[in-house]
């Protein structure tokens, strides 16, 4: 099996920063794209930012130049660096990975658990 743990959400006063993590372990031979989402109550989970495995990244228009994703894939790990953050930002961030498991097998999409970040005015 494959789970995605993340880490690093709280409180943070409007133009702070956090920086979120998200390790993925078990059974992994390789990671192809990462990506990060977000979710408030009674609304979709929508795409904060994707890393495919060049590095290549697609940011939302709302946070572009505020936030960053990168990836170490020696640890797993996907990051999201966010700064100057704004109210609107308030949601449960989700990270996603898609795993290839064995060499010739099909991947899978998994999904952490979700961390809480609150920005306050």
């Amino acid at each position: 099996q494959v789970q995605l743990v993340e880490s690093g959400g709280g409180l943070v006063q409007a133009g702070g920063s956090l920086r979120l993590s998200c390790t993925a372990s078990g059974t992994i031979f390789r990671i192809n794209d990462m990506g990060w989402f977000r979710q408030v109550p009674g609304s979709q989970r929508e795409l904060v930012a994707t890393i495919d495995k060049d590095s290549n990244t697609v940011y939302a228009d709302s946070v572009k130049g505020r936030f960053t994703i990168a990836r170490d894939d020696a640890k797993n790990t996907v990051y999201l660096q966010m700064n100057s953050l704004k109210l609107g930002d308030t949601a449960v961030y989700y990270c996603n990975a898609e795993v290839y498991k064995r060499l010739y097998s099909m991947p899978a999409i998994y999904w952490g658990q979700g961390t809480q970040v609150t920005v306050s005015s």
